[in-house]
């Protein structure tokens, strides 16, 4: 399914951008693609590096203390339930464990090392080390529903754009993540039963036998065929208009309707986000949250070092250890983010996005949802950073009503992005064939959403 979906955001960027004449130029396609290809390595993979090296460090040290075995006795009857496949003193259950709870307080700096930690010791009890297992797709189903008690980045943001009483969003973004998050769940199990998500006999078999030889090609199927000569017609056209005056492109544009979607479809960026107003007296309520998001990481630290040197283990000497393994794992990384991220900026630079929200938008009005967050609604699968820049335009706009604003924080809260998800993790231990996790983890996008809909318009309508 990843195939097919990163072929299409791909093949419909460039034949979009053809026609709309954006190949080239400073925000053409393909320089917005190698922007996000560097990007992707210098902005999140190396840094991402530093922060693998230090949490897989602690968590070592964890490890070593006894405090991990401790977490995961504690939840051992969830565990059991989620992850039947894994036995019970496997790591990987104490990597999930710190992954979900990092996710839960917030933490979204020390939530990815954990879990591409657990996503490598899960991939030691994959038997097929090319197709994801059901723990790995049940364990990305979690990360996809994003369950969270203090959603301090949503908050911040609101804070930010002078909303009032920004604390209002906690239970509702609680009540969301917990649909979003049980959905998740039970469409993994779901689809991890279905005949379509199975792994064939023919594709174990194969899976022993691979060699470092290329993978064999089968001939097209006509569907196929049919697919790649409308490619080819629709590029011989873009061909045309690219080598063409450019009057012709815009008499095309403006007799087809394209170019009054596409000109009422964008909208100019807004400004980055301005800095928080000084106020004479904090709530009480947002104190309270600012200082327990304050102090989790120092007092994760410190409890670590505690019980390590408690039982004296080498603090030191484990911590380097565990930093290790970071870099080598963002170097696996950064092909598969590389991959995706390129695509999401074709997909995204070339308007193609936008033409796809105005023909969703009459369908979308009919059933009650704010066509003024489809946009974000699209995009937070998709981009993390392209979804921050969308809510915070929302949240910055003075038309804006409170409704929208309130609701637009909860939908953004509601679920993860995705397609990062899958390339990260997955990416991380050389998964190729990602069965049902990427569905479970729509289900789990749409799912949220809807929450998220339904109850910002019953606490804030």
């Amino acid at each position: 399914m990843l195939n097919y979906i990163w072929t299409f955001l791909v093949v419909s960027g460039l034949l979009v951008a053809g026609l709309l004449g954006r190949f080239t130029g400073d925000t053409g396609v393909i320089a917005e693609c190698l922007k996000m290809a560097e990007k992707a390595v210098m902005n999140i993979a190396l840094p991402m590096a530093g922060m693998m090296m230090f949490w897989l460090g602690v968590l070592r040290v964890m490890e070593k203390a006894g405090l991990l075995e401790v977490i995961v006795r504690a939840l051992a009857p969830v565990m059991r339930r989620l992850f039947p496949e894994v036995p019970a003193e496997h790591p990987a259950l104490s990597a999930i464990v710190m992954n979900w709870t990092a996710n839960m307080l917030g933490l979204g700096n020390m939530a990815t090392p954990m879990g591409l930690k657990a996503m490598t010791a899960l991939q030691e009890l994959n038997p097929n080390k090319q197709h994801a297992s059901n723990s790995m797709a049940t364990f990305l189903a979690l990360n996809t529903g994003a369950f969270t008690l203090i959603p301090m980045t949503v908050i911040n943001y609101l804070n930010a754009a002078g909303v009032k009483n920004p604390y209002e969003i906690i239970v509702p973004t609680i009540c969301s993540t917990a649909c979003a998050t049980v959905a998740a769940v039970m469409a993994a199990k779901f689809f991890q039963r279905l005949p379509m998500f199975q792994i064939s006999a023919s594709e174990l078999a194969a899976a022993e036998e691979q060699a470092a030889s290329e993978p064999q090609t089968r001939p097209a199927s006509s569907a196929m065929k049919f697919l790649i000569a409308f490619v080819a017609l629709s590029f011989a056209v873009i061909a045309v208009l690219e080598l063409a005056p450019p009057s012709w492109r815009e008499s095309l544009l403006t007799k087809t309707g394209i170019a009054n979607v596409v000109a009422s479809a964008e909208k100019p960026a807004q400004a980055a986000v301005a800095e928080a107003t000084a106020s004479t007296e904090v709530p009480t309520i947002r104190r309270v949250m600012n200082g327990v998001s304050g102090l989790a990481i120092p007092g994760i630290l410190l409890l670590t070092l505690c019980a390590a040197m408690g039982r004296g283990v080498k603090v030191y000497e484990e911590f380097v250890e565990g930093a290790k393994e970071g870099f080598a794992v963002v170097t696996r990384i950064m092909p598969f983010l590389v991959t995706m991220l390129a695509a999401l900026a074709i997909f995204r630079a070339s308007g193609m996005l936008n033409l796809l929200q105005s023909a969703l938008r009459p369908v979308l009005s009919l059933i009650g949802f704010p066509v003024e967050l489809l946009p974000l609604a699209l995009m937070r699968p998709l981009s993390g950073s392209g979804a921050t820049g969308l809510l915070n335009e929302i949240l910055l706009n003075p038309q804006s009503s409170s409704l929208l604003k309130y609701t637009a924080s909860i939908l953004y809260g509601s679920t993860e992005t995705t397609f990062y998800v899958i390339a990260v993790y997955f990416g991380s231990v050389g998964i190729r064939k990602v069965r049902h996790a990427l569905a479970a983890g729509l289900t789990a996008d749409v799912v949220g959403m809807t929450a998220a809909i339904v109850i910002g318009r019953l606490l804030f309508s």
